[in-house]
Formats: structure tokens, C-alpha cells, sequence
């Protein structure tokens, strides 16, 4: 499955979301995870709809632990929503697009 979302690793997340100008959308997840699966076209979509007013971003847990973990990620999918460095939305666990966007709306406004 590809993604239109870009990958942001450890090494780049500060500079890539932290630092970032606009609100950042980290979509954490991993390859064996089946609900980041169901999250996944579901987000892409939304990039595709949304891109301009917020970055979508995925990272892979597996491949980098670093970040997850200074951020308290424990279950998968998480998708926390970024601005001004910090973190200011978290939404953890498979949610269909309707429930995301309603999450989503103070950003997307």
C-alpha cells in the first residue's frame, strides 16, 4: 500500500514537526499493526484533502523508538497533532474518517 504521506524519522522530527510552521499530524504505527492499517488510507485521504492547512506525517514505531517513547506512545495507531512544538490533539486507537475529521476540525477550520 503506498502512502501519500510522507515518513519522518527521529532524527528529523524536531525540525520536521516540532519546528514546523503549520500543524503537524504524526501518524504512529507499525507494519504488523491491523487498526494502523484501517487508519492509514483513511489519513492519506484526509492529507489529500487537507495538506494545505496541516502536514500529514507517519512514523514507524518499530524503526524509530525514540520519539514515541519521549512522547508516551504506548498503543498504536496514536496520532498526535502538533503545533508550536507541542502536542495539542492525541487521538489513540482506529477511529473511522468521520470521528478523525471532528478531532481535526479546530485545525482545519
Amino acid at each position: 500500500m503506498v502512502s501519500n504521506m510522507a515518513a519522518v524519522t527521529d532524527a528529523e522530527f524536531e525540525s520536521q514537526v516540532l519546528k514546523s510552521e503549520k500543524p503537524v499530524l504524526v501518524d504512529f504505527w507499525a507494519e504488523w499493526c491491523g487498526p494502523c492499517r484501517q487508519v492509514s488510507p483513511i489519513l492519506d485521504e484526509l492529507s489529500g484533502e487537507h495538506g494545505d492547512k496541516i502536514t500529514f506525517l507517519k512514523m514507524n514505531v518499530d524503526e524509530n523508538p525514540v520519539t514515541p517513547s519521549s512522547y508516551r506512545v504506548t498503543g498504536i495507531p496514536t496520532i498526535n497533532v502538533y503545533q508550536g512544538g507541542e502536542v495539542v490533539k492525541s487521538i489513540v486507537g482506529a477511529r473511522p474518517k468521520a470521528a478523525i475529521l471532528k478531532e481535526l476540525d479546530d485545525f482545519l477550520a
